[in-house]
């Protein structure tokens, strides 16, 4: 009989041959543009902190008065001993921020999406999911008692199709990410909405990669397109710079999730640092437009030539920007030859996308001065050269 660490020893040797093993960089510095990683430093190109709150002296400062005050745990889940007032002034924030009646934090915004698609369909109900959901919304679908049914990627004809099929069921949900993390692009929401009031389906948006980022003040893809979708799913841990997610809806549907979803109930609450670091957040986000128009300046310059120097580029519209490479060792390869050049990215690969379309993908900041820029651009080119990618 093989042992047991010797199958999984097989399991990760196979891994290894298909160029999908993975392992862990440490970060020995804060979250800046250049961080020490394994002790070098590299330019980071693959961070969620678009908007380069998460080091931000204002956040930071919050934070440390919150410690002073509530201490650095919330000691329990929010319906024991883990709601501070901290928690509630972030909640009415949020639901301002979204411009919904109401919002509740979540410990992450994967509970966030676990939590509403465990909890709300039912074994009578049909979720219809977008084929490039997130992983959250997936093991979401997963552990609804509902049926899922998967409709191709922002194919509106097919989700239609999909809608006329599922006529039975009680309640049909139609989720779907309001940024694709892979891709950077964005859910067609307006005609989504359309097809859900013409069938009477309910609309759930999972905007981690839009919120803080589109729309006049930050508020996502909801604000960007103008449309209202019954229920809003975000998380704090991209564009906010903290951690934690949240929902984000109306007063019975926070009220419901509050007595059902089983990872707001069983989870210790975020801590109240965490709360008023997000607090504070929200409030620059809100108020000034200067970060998001650096971000977006970027966005345009890093996009614009990349596709001028012949990579198959996806994305252009959110901070994340995807270099198509194809072959999954080949991407890893590229992201080591990029990393030896100072520019820290990830490869990524299957299962996260579909065989044949592992990519660099590069997550773009605010922060980045001009000649940080220009060293990104200059690498790829250069590396690209060598691997005979463009």
């Amino acid at each position: 009989m093989v042992s047991f660490n010797d199958e999984l020893e097989n399991r990760l040797l196979k891994m290894k041959e298909k160029g999908l093993y993975r392992t862990l960089k440490t970060m020995q510095s804060a979250p800046e543009t250049e961080v020490d990683i394994d002790g070098r430093k590299q330019l980071v190109c693959s961070s969620n902190n678009y908007l380069g709150l998460s080091n931000d002296r204002r956040l930071i400062r919050a934070a440390q008065n919150a410690v002073e005050t509530f201490g650095v745990g919330s000691s329990g889940a929010r319906l024991t001993t883990g709601n501070t007032l901290l928690h509630e002034r972030l909640e009415k924030k949020l639901a301002s921020f979204k411009k919904t009646e109401s919002a509740l934090l979540f410990s992450s915004g994967y509970l966030a999406n676990i939590g509403v698609l465990s909890s709300i369909p039912g074994k009578s109900d049909v979720i219809l999911s977008d084929q490039l959901n997130h992983a959250s919304i997936i093991d979401g679908c997963r552990l609804s008692r509902a049926h899922t049914v998967i409709y191709e990627h922002i194919n509106m004809a097919d989700l239609e199709k999909k809608l006329e099929d599922t006529g039975q069921y009680e309640r049909r949900f139609i989720v779907t990410d309001g940024v694709f993390s892979m891709d950077g692009t964005l859910a067609p929401l307006p005609e989504i909405m359309k097809l859900a009031e013409k069938y009477k389906a309910y609309v759930i948006v999972d905007d981690a990669h839009a919120t803080g980022v589109l729309g006049k003040t930050g508020g996502g893809t909801s604000e960007h397109f103008h449309v209202h979708p019954d229920i809003i799913i975000g998380t704090l841990s991209k564009a906010v710079g903290t951690e934690g997610g949240f929902v984000a809806g109306s007063h019975t549907l926070i009220d419901f999730l509050r007595n059902h979803a089983r990872t707001f109930i069983f989870q210790t609450a975020m801590s109240p640092a965490i709360c008023t670091a997000s607090y504070t957040a929200l409030e620059i986000i809100g108020k000034s437009t200067e970060k998001r128009s650096r971000l977006f300046g970027a966005i345009e310059e890093i996009t614009k030539r990349l596709k001028d120097m012949g990579f198959n580029v996806k994305g252009g519209m959110t901070p994340i920007v995807a270099v198509l490479i194809g072959d999954s060792t080949k991407a890893v390869s590229f992201s080591q030859r990029l990393q030896s050049k100072g520019i820290y990215t990830s490869a990524i690969r299957p299962p996260t996308v579909a065989e044949g379309q592992s990519r660099i993908r590069i997550t773009i900041t605010s922060e980045y001065k001009d000649n940080e820029i220009e060293r990104i651009l200059e690498s790829f080119y250069v590396t690209g050269k060598e691997m005979k990618v463009i």
